[in-house]
């Protein structure tokens, strides 16, 4: 009997796993990820594996959902004690690189004394040794420059840490992830493969065109039980078919968070993918079943996992032409390069724009613009605004800037023309430096530098700025969160007093009050221009 050609379903969730804990741009490249095992992973899973009931009591508090407590119950501890272990065996490589980055700080600090550092790399600690460039900058403070592209060729990137978990998922709400490992339960299927892996672009090609599902069972490494279930993931049910837009002018969706996806006849272009599966739901909303055959570009804003989320790239990789990524500062630990990060993991089409390069596109343009703000005064360069020209219509993606300095909005208006559009994030009180950045901190920040040192996007104040400056005729606001797909990424918890709120229903009213579209879209919207 011939093998039936069948679709993977719409409901099919992958969730891209690094030692079992949910991976993002940090955990994944190979200077940064140790420090996060060693600094978080582990602290985390030691403080549960003592004292699962701290961290129990803490959840039943909804306000510390994004804090760092483990979300199982005191029966899954063994299981904890036992990744812990894992861990310990398994990344000792990497728990040696982050403490000889800690090593190789204090060195600098005594070390380095304004002369000559060429005596300096004789005590780089071993494992770093070759890995790392030694500079000044003008001020004389040493710091260490990493060299990426041989770390990723090095053993210090570990393909053999990335897994994908899969389970079928009917509602929205999934357990936050950034201070929970995965554990393995009778839901998911966990699969060890790399990122990068062909048959990855083959299974989820099957949400468009059936396909034999044994191939691809046998390429994944599934056996008995977990081939049995994989089976489970498909069906002979067809989606509704895909099209691309045929109209006139420029169709805009809005599919939740910055995921905004530009259509004309001749291009398509999405920003910063984070989509919704397909499931019976009483909100609207578009899915993965409403994304075009092929999307041209993709464009990334900056690497925190709101916006570069591996498991809506990876599910969307054999759609995709080109990625758009902002460049990096080369080399800096808070900095890594989202390009190099991209084509390790498969991403055949990687292009880096700086901040006023420009990438022709068919019917227009795309122009990097400066993006202040949302990442505590780092000197962090992989930051991009996006100006998308199109179709004779200028539609500016600013993600999450700040218009900390208002007067850059004057010299973009200068250079680049009038604005048709502006699509802002206002995550005007963002958390405080230590929430994302902290694992990579070889001295702790003081509290009070901590506090001051926060992701925040503009408020209605700056905002307005923007506004005045660009003279936009639409204005939206992205809704930051607060679609119910994005809790296990965001755990925001907005009510409707919440300051963030607050500050985007005053740049509205100023918007409307002055003769200007203004809204703030949430979960679906449509709109042309």
């Amino acid at each position: 009997m011939a093998t039936p050609n069948l679709y993977l379903k719409q409901n099919v969730a992958v969730e891209p796993l690094y030692n079992q804990w949910y991976a993002w741009w940090y955990l994944i490249a190979p200077a940064t990820s140790p420090m996060f095992v060693a600094n978080l992973h582990v602290k985390i899973m030691q403080s549960f594996v003592t004292n699962p009931a701290l961290h129990v009591n803490a959840l039943k508090n909804p306000a510390l959902m994004g804090g760092p407590y483990i979300n199982y119950g005191a029966n899954r501890a063994a299981d904890v004690k036992q990744l812990l272990e894992r861990t310990l065996k398994e990344q000792a490589s990497s728990l040696q690189f982050a403490q000889a980055i800690v090593d190789l700080d204090k060195i600098l600090q005594t070390a380095s004394t304004g002369f000559s550092l060429d005596e300096v790399y004789r005590q780089v600690p071993d494992i770093l040794q070759g890995y790392v460039e030694l500079t000044y900058d003008l001020n004389n403070r040493a710091s260490p420059r990493f060299i990426e592209p041989l770390l990723y060729r090095s053993p210090h990137y570990k393909e053999s840490s990335q897994s994908l978990s899969f389970r079928r998922v009917d509602k929205d709400s999934r357990p936050y992830v950034f201070s929970t490992p995965r554990l393995d339960d009778d839901d998911s299927l966990h699969v060890h493969v790399p990122f990068r892996h062909e048959a990855i672009d083959r299974l989820f090609a099957m949400r468009l065109e059936p396909g034999p599902v044994e191939p691809v069972s046998e390429a994944l490494g599934l056996r008995g039980a977990d081939a049995e279930k994989f089976s489970t993931f498909f069906t002979e049910q067809a989606p509704r078919p895909p099209q691309r837009y045929e109209g006139e002018g420029v169709r805009v969706r809005y599919f939740g968070h910055a995921c905004v996806l530009l259509e004309s006849r001749e291009v398509s272009i999405m920003t910063d993918p984070v989509v919704s599966y397909d499931f019976q739901s009483d909100l609207n909303r578009f899915t993965h079943a409403d994304l075009p055959p092929r999307i041209d570009y993709v464009l990334i804003t900056h690497g925190h996992a709101d916006h570069l989320m591996f498991e809506t790239l990876l599910q969307l990789r054999q759609r995709i032409g080109t990625i758009v990524v902002p460049a990096s500062n080369g080399g800096s630990l808070a900095d890594p390069s989202l390009r190099l990060l991209l084509q390790k993991l498969g991403f055949k089409r990687v292009v880096e724009l700086g901040e006023l390069d420009e990438l022709e596109i068919p019917g227009g343009r795309i122009v990097g613009v400066p993006f202040f703000g949302e990442h505590c005064d780092l000197n962090i360069r992989a930051k991009l605004a996006h100006l998308v020209q199109l179709q004779g219509k200028s539609m500016l993606m600013a993600a999450d800037s700040n218009a900390i300095e208002p007067r850059m909005y004057d010299h973009v208006h200068s250079a680049l023309g009038k604005i048709d559009a502006l699509f802002l994030g206002m995550e005007s009180e963002g958390g405080p430096m230590s929430w994302m950045y902290g694992p990579l901190l070889v001295t702790p920040l003081p509290r009070k530098l901590d506090q001051s040192r926060r992701l925040n996007g503009s408020n209605a104040e700056r905002a307005i700025e923007i506004v005045k400056r660009l003279g936009p005729q639409h204005v939206y606001v992205y809704a930051m969160g607060c679609e119910p797909w994005l809790g296990h990424v965001m755990s925001m918890g907005y009510h409707e007093n919440s300051p963030q709120l607050v500050e985007a229903r005053k740049l509205l009213e100023y918007c409307r009050a002055n003769g200007l579209a203004a809204d703030r879209p949430y979960a679906q919207a449509e709109l042309f221009l």
